[in-house]
């Protein structure tokens, strides 16, 4: 009886959307609306600009009046009493409410409205043709500016396209009040409240050529753009409000500061006495080149050039990597652009040497304290800064910001886990990456990660490391390890973390069982780990060579050690199977980008979270194997050597799904493109802002 009377019940939910979408509800809900509007002009004081915003309005009639979305609630008031006027809406249940609300101020309704972002169709075309067809009957057409989802307070091209189809001009128009509530909508919608001031703003007229060209439109575009901000600004000059509060949060001017950021600016300044003595300690393990120490310290080894500087800023050997294709395709476009890249390891300086584009500079990162950061930073004046992947150092970030510095975070990444400890130091994280100026991310879950912690202006542009190429190897090096192995089908387990080699051991054991010959390497993740994979493998009774020592690979040896740094491709370009580490543990998992590049059949745990997108992908299209244990790497491993055709079509299909993700290197650039500083030293392109970062 109780699962009758509950399946018969509707579920909340859709009973709730009905009585909301009710013709009962919509229309007492829109006169609730309308009231309201009126009781805000009946209890404020009205200011205009111009003086006589209807003359304007009427001597222009038919136009196009232009809003942006989240500050529409008031825009009825402005019209004149005389002046017929259609709004254009979209076609769902906000627009039905918004639709009958203008219905109360005697106006017409055009439904529809572009797809933007969402690619979806809103009625865009039919709305057009009714948009065009009111203004050549007279009817002056209203309409938002932005699209839905946003970006917001961007103008889009649909406006632009009305005007010059119909040759009407396009009024920027603002309407604001003192007081407000806003909510945390993508536009950041505005409710309007009574007995305060009220502004009503109307720009110039802007027309647009009938036969504007596809550049010249892009410019009309911008222009509307300029022109609604402006007019948005002043009416919350003239109305005593704060314009800031409306704002998305990609506009936003950063937050300057922080209590946490400022205990760890004042802390990190206190420890600088104690900073040479650990770099000489890092330099004594191997950890930092002795000769560069000053580096460390924000002391150039190299003058500044000439010209325009774009600085990049990489921790390591796969950050470098992952970036590389994009400086040296910069620097094709833009021969006159000096390229600095600051990284913080031996190896990726070893890299950086071999790699750079032909007069780019490299040095070592300073330290993240503020003096040295600020040394850094007054000696190279970049002209733009560009921090890769999730190399997020607050002091170099706050010194780089406070000289002028646009600031972009480039192929952005941030784990959940990553993201949970920023939040939990929010008067930390919202000053540090409120402060960069673009932020590109890899998928649009590390967006919404990054947006929680501060981030303003995000571009979804992809993962760079789909579009660069695989890492050189060595050919010597390469020629010598495969003489040393001989015809010995190998197996790689590569960036191995505790707890996994343990598991790579006992599936080695499996698999020479079924090919004796075989040679197993581990390249653990932290190379100083070498020497404790080599106990592991040695209490087990397997014969072990260390490359780290220099050890020859016998015919006898079963474990070769990998402990060396950035010879990874030499193992990929070797192996017929390789497992990536990280990911029987949880990690997260490690980047299989590589591997797969350099022609190695992958096998990969179930702990994957650090690269969802990639293992998704990979998934579909059946292009690794999925382990959980030695038994499983030990089989998928068998199936591999033995199944040499279906092993080629994995790697084809690994290689295939890798494919589908690219294009990112050519989104980085066109997303940069504003960015980019000009030729002339210390000249840098103008930012899209709506206001400067110290607007108060």
């Amino acid at each position: 009886m109780q699962r009758l009377m509950t399946s018969a019940s509707p579920k909340p939910e859709k009973f709730l959307r009905r009585v909301q979408q009710s013709d009962l509800f919509m229309d007492r809900i829109s006169g609730l609306a309308a009231g309201h509007v009126r009781m805000v002009l009946a209890t404020s004081k009205v200011i205009r600009d111009p003086v006589d915003t209807d003359a304007r309005l009427l001597s222009h009639h038919p136009s196009i009046v232009a809003m942006w979305h989240g500050q529409f609630l008031c825009m009825p008031l402005i019209k004149p009493k005389t002046m017929p006027v259609s709004n254009m809406v979209a076609k769902h249940a906000d627009g039905e409410m918004i639709g009958r609300t203008l219905l109360h101020f005697d106006m017409g309704l055009i439904r529809g409205a572009g797809a933007g972002e969402s690619g979806k169709d809103r009625g865009g075309a039919g709305a057009l043709r009714a948009a065009l067809k009111a203004l050549k009957g007279g009817t002056t057409v209203a309409m938002t500016t932005d699209i839905p989802p946003g970006p917001a307070r961007v103008a889009g091209l649909g406006i632009v396209t009305i005007a010059r189809m119909s040759g009407r001009p396009i009024l920027p128009t603002a309407v604001a009040t003192g007081r407000f509530l806003t909510l945390p909508t993508w536009s950041r919608m505005t409710i309007n409240l009574p007995f305060t001031r009220l502004a009503m703003v109307v720009g110039d007229p802007i027309h647009v050529p009938r036969d504007a060209d596809e550049a010249e439109m892009e410019h009309y575009r911008q222009l509307v753009e300029d022109a609604m901000n402006a007019a948005t600004v002043r009416a919350y000059e003239l109305a005593g409000g704060n314009v800031i509060r409306t704002l998305p949060d990609e506009k936003r001017p950063p937050r300057k500061s922080g209590f946490l950021l400022s205990v760890y600016r004042g802390a990190t300044w206190a420890a600088r006495p104690a900073a040479m003595t650990i770099l000489k300690r890092r330099a004594a393990r191997g950890k930092e080149v002795p000769e560069r120490l000053g580096e460390r310290l924000g002391i150039a080894s190299a003058p500044r050039p000439e010209g325009a500087l774009a600085w990049f800023h990489a921790a390591s050997v796969g950050e470098t990597n992952s970036v590389l294709a994009l400086m040296d395709e910069l620097k094709r476009r833009n021969p006159t652009l000096n390229l600095l890249l600051t990284t913080i390891t031996a190896t990726s300086a070893k890299i950086a040497k071999e790699r750079l584009p032909e007069g780019a500079i490299h040095q070592f990162v300073p330290l993240d304290n503020p003096a040295f950061c600020k040394r850094f930073v007054e000696h190279w004046h970049p002209d733009l800064g560009l921090f890769v992947e999730s190399e997020i150092w607050p002091n170099l970030i706050v010194e780089a910001s406070d000289a002028g510095v646009p600031l972009a975070l480039v192929n952005g990444r941030m784990s959940q886990r990553s993201t949970q400890r920023w939040r939990r130091l929010s008067s930390l994280s919202q000053p540090v990456f409120s402060r960069f100026d673009l932020v590109l991310t890899q998928n649009r879950r590390i967006a919404k990660r990054l947006k929680s912690l501060g981030a303003r202006k995000i571009v979804v542009t992809g993962n760079l490391k789909y579009d660069a190429p695989p890492p050189p190897v060595d050919a010597r090096a390469l020629d010598d390890l495969r003489g040393a192995i001989g015809e010995r089908p190998m197996f790689l387990a590569a960036s191995t973390h505790p707890g996994e080699d343990e598991i790579v051991l006992r599936a080695a054991e499996m698999l020479r069982a079924a090919v004796p010959s075989l040679l197993t390497v581990i390249a653990p993740r932290h190379p100083e780990r070498g020497g404790d994979v080599a106990a592991l493998a040695e209490a087990r009774g397997d014969t072990v060579a260390r490359r780290s020592a220099g050890d020859a690979i016998a015919d006898t040896t079963h474990i070769y050690v990998a402990d060396t740094i950035g010879e990874l491709g030499l193992f990929y370009t070797l192996a017929e199977a390789a497992f990536i580490g990280g990911s029987l543990v949880e990690h997260g998992g490690q980047n299989p980008i590589e591997a797969i590049k350099l022609g190695a059949a992958i096998l990969s745990g179930p702990h994957t979270f650090n690269f969802t997108e990639t293992y998704e992908t990979l998934g579909r299209f059946e292009g690794f194997r999925l382990v959980h244990d030695a038994d499983g790497i030990a089989a998928a491993a068998r199936q591999i050597f033995e199944h040499a055709e279906a092993a080629a079509h994995m790697k084809r299909n690994a290689a295939a799904a890798i494919a589908t993700l690219g294009g990112a290197l050519e989104k980085t650039l066109e997303a940069l493109a504003p960015w980019l500083p000009a030729s002339a030293p210390g000249e840098a392109a103008p930012q899209p802002e709506l206001l400067p970062h110290d607007a108060p």
